[in-house]
């Protein structure tokens, strides 16, 4: 099969060009007139469709949240799922995202599902998506889905923007702090060095520790350099790796400031996708199972896949989760009575709102104290350099031999 550029005419009269992927011209057009289109051009795209395939899969998640919103408002307005889809591929910007809604056209219009279709695109539609419309299919409402769905994801992308936000500042002011430490002790101290030489005598020990501090980075700084890089490249597969991810998850939420923060964005994220599934149908070991593969977060996913064991067994939700001590006690405690109420999905909607707020007010919390003691960081790394190179001149009649 080959890719073909079209130019043609919708029902409202608009040129509509986008790209599709089909044996020939004559399948195009085929395919255009079932749409009530008017056929004005078509031509074979000289690009493969591997190249394709292979470039344009991924979409960004505010443009996933933009399509989510879309799609439910338009499927919710009565517009037939085909038409709402082909029209927000007409009408998409990114060249990644018009190829995916492209392709699920394509399969629909070949007889599979929805959630069939999209379910070819797992870099683009997660797990969740898929079967979130999976069960809005079989009950008939996938337009309140759809909507469910596309409020998940503002939600989820507000809460990452929110811990992101967080982490900027603090992070910029450290590699600020890094930087002119390098440049200070790489260019500016050893000119102070040449300069102590000629004193012909002994330096205090803070400006001797300095200056033997310079002189081993300018010697070893690319030897010192390399083995940073390798020891990131390797610290990152090491994360990769299912003992590595669970140390490290294990390490952010024991992390000091940032720890408590850390540990509400996971609590909340599990709520609110478990709440999203069971609201819309899933059932519940297929639910955990979903939450456990997005949990974002090894601990999480291992207290998760702990407690499907257990729910097997007989045992309900809540008591494996507490056992597991990752969930704070209210959590635990607000499941438990979810379970017993019949009202689950409610009780886990209220505790990832809850905790959102947390995240919310411990992000600005965490802004306002950050920031002085960052700016006190950086005064002390910096003057603390230029107080032990200006000591020889602070004790000038002390060095100077005369």
């Amino acid at each position: 099969m080959s890719f073909f550029k079209y130019i043609a005419k919708d029902q409202a009269g608009r040129n509509v060009t986008a790209i599709m992927e089909a044996d020939n011209e004559r399948a195009v057009v085929r395919v255009l007139k079932k749409r009530d289109m008017i056929v004005l051009n078509v031509s074979e795209e000289v690009r493969s469709g591997a190249a394709l395939k292979k470039g344009n899969r991924k979409v960004k998640a505010p443009e996933l949240v933009v399509l989510g919103r879309q799609l439910a408002t338009m499927v919710d307005a009565g517009l037939p799922l085909l038409q709402a889809l082909q029209t927000l591929a007409d009408q998409a910007e990114s060249p990644s995202l018009k190829f995916v809604l492209e392709d699920v056209v394509k399969s629909i219009e070949q007889g599979a599902t929805f959630s069939e279709a999209i379910s070819a695109h797992p870099k683009v539609f997660s797990s969740l998506f898929v079967n979130m419309v999976r069960a809005g299919e079989a009950s008939g409402t996938l337009a309140e889905i759809l909507e469910r769905i596309a409020g998940y994801m503002e939600a989820s992308l507000a809460l990452t923007r929110k811990v992101k936000s967080a982490m900027v500042y603090p992070i910029i002011v450290c590699s600020m702090a890094i930087i002119i430490t390098a440049v200070l002790l790489l260019k500016v101290i050893p000119v102070f060095g040449d300069i102590y030489e000629g004193f012909g005598a002994g330096l205090p020990m803070p400006t001797q520790m300095l200056l033997n501090l310079s002189a081993f980075l300018r010697a070893y700084f690319p030897f010192a350099a390399g083995a940073l890089v390798v020891g990131i490249i390797m610290l990152k597969k090491y994360i990769k790796t299912d003992s590595g991810a669970l140390r490290f998850d294990r390490f952010k939420f024991n992390m000091p400031v940032f720890g408590p923060i850390f540990r509400k964005v996971a609590v909340s994220r599990f709520s609110r996708t478990l709440s999203t599934l069971v609201k819309s149908g899933v059932p519940i070991l297929g639910a955990l199972d979903i939450v456990s593969k997005t949990a974002g977060n090894k601990l999480v996913e291992r207290a998760v896949n702990n407690a499907m064991e257990e729910i097997k067994k007989g045992e309900n939700i809540a008591e494996p989760l507490a056992a597991s001590k990752v969930f704070p006690p209210m959590v635990t405690k607000m499941i438990s009575v979810g379970e017993e109420s019949g009202k689950l999905e409610v009780m886990l909607s209220k505790v990832a709102d809850f905790y959102d707020s947390q995240v919310d007010a411990a992000v600005n919390g965490l802004t306002s104290i950050i920031e002085p003691l960052l700016i006190a960081f950086l005064g002390i790394v910096v003057g603390g350099i230029v107080i032990c190179m200006f000591l020889p001149i602070f004790k000038l009649s002390e060095v100077v031999s005369m």
